[in-house]
């Protein structure tokens, strides 16, 4: 592992002489650690060999992405790599997304070991995906693991682009991997504590209130102790406490996921969090739902608007139809949200303004070029019956 700053500038040299597109891969420590940070980066290309770099011992790698920019980066599922990368300076101004790729390209199983397998006819070496990252000293089988990630990268990325040529769709994918190169950061989610696990339980306003507290308490602990909010508390254990309004610490403590080697002072924090939301008036509660951007879920539409249910009913068919006839995800060929948008407030039937709309709301040139007919053609039809 390369983890002081003598040998990272040897790497950066290195990397910098290379030749083709260069293989990047990261691993995180999901479900050990608070936040999404990189605890490895695994990186190889033509003339300069492999790296495995440690963020913890160099945590600004903005040299080496300086040194790469220009060069197209290949990478497996992109968009779950580069905003661990990104915080350490690495971001690519090209890319070549080998998963993306593979759904393109109508592959059943999109999964790094099965495309290898698939396409080149190797099988990876298994077992370490879900180990703790952070660990240190990693262990040796684990880099030769990580190593492996990023050994046949630019093979596999070379065969799929002769097969995306073949289908004709190779023009499709590019425009798809600049997307991805030039998306900003995500902004950063509004009320995440809503998305516990189990929150279609709750339904009153002062237990919405219960589990934003706990919710809000569990995330200062876990990041004081920069370890993951579930190894805290569990989203189970917050739920539980929601919906019973424990009065005192007894209560709580006989609670599932609060009495089992739980101490005293943990049950006074986590009492404490429910006596503040039972403490809040009611101004300061929290709403049954989130402010819906766009149009309403699909399940009302039929009460709300069964002529708009209708249009998506349609339209749903026939972006099924062609996608079956293109081989590849209803969900790669056009974003399913895109859709809604288009069947709730429809425009004029005519291609060229659905395909405006379909443009307006973020797709490709290629998605528009292939959904806009058929969807104007379901529109038409359905506003015709």
């Amino acid at each position: 592992m390369i983890a002081d700053e003598a040998a990272l500038a040897e790497v950066i040299a290195a990397f910098a002489a290379g030749t083709g597109p260069v293989a990047v891969d990261a691993e995180r420590a999901s479900g050990y650690r608070y936040g999404q940070r990189a605890y490895l980066v695994q990186l190889r290309r033509e003339g300069a060999g492999t790296a495995l770099i440690d963020p913890v011992g160099c945590p600004d790698l903005s040299a080496l992405g300086e040194a790469l920019s220009g060069v197209e980066w290949v990478l497996h599922a992109a968009t779950q790599d580069l905003p661990c990368l990104r915080e350490i300076g690495m971001v690519p101004t090209r890319l070549f997304d080998t998963e993306l790729a593979g759904r393109l390209a109508g592959f059943p199983r999109v999964g790094l070991g099965a495309m290898v397998e698939g396409v080149l006819g190797f099988v990876l070496e298994k077992g370490h995906s879900a180990v703790d990252w952070s660990t240190r000293p990693l262990p040796e089988p684990w880099l030769r693991y990580a190593a492996l990630d990023v050994e046949l990268l630019v093979d596999l990325r070379d065969a799929l682009e002769k097969e995306l040529d073949r289908q004709g769709k190779l023009d499709w994918a590019r425009q798809e991997f600049d997307a991805i190169a030039a998306a900003p950061p995500a902004e950063p989610r509004k009320d995440p504590w809503r998305r516990t696990s189990g929150m279609h339980k709750v339904r009153r306003r002062r237990q919405l209130g219960v589990v934003r507290e706990l919710w809000q308490t569990r995330d200062r602990i876990a990041q004081r102790r920069d370890v993951s909010p579930g190894k805290v508390l569990s989203d189970a254990a917050i739920v539980e406490a929601a919906l019973s309004l424990p009065a005192n610490v007894q209560a709580l403590a006989a609670l599932n996921g609060f009495g089992h080697r739980m101490g005293r002072r943990q049950l006074e924090q986590w009492q404490a969090a429910v006596d503040r939301a039972k403490a809040l008036s009611e101004s300061q509660l929290p709403q049954p739902g989130q402010p819906v951007a766009g149009p309403p879920p699909p399940r009302a539409w039929a009460d709300k608007d069964p002529a708009a249910a209708a249009r998506l009913s349609a339209a749903r068919t026939a972006v099924s139809a062609l996608a079956e006839e293109l081989n590849m995800p209803q969900e790669n060929l056009i974003a399913p949200d895109a859709v809604r948008r288009v069947c709730w407030e429809p425009p004029a039937a005519a291609e060229e303004a659905v395909a405006g709309a379909l443009a307006s709301y973020g797709a490709r040139p290629w998605q528009v070029e292939q959904v806009a007919p058929v969807l104007a053609a379901a529109l038409t039809v359905q506003d015709g019956a």
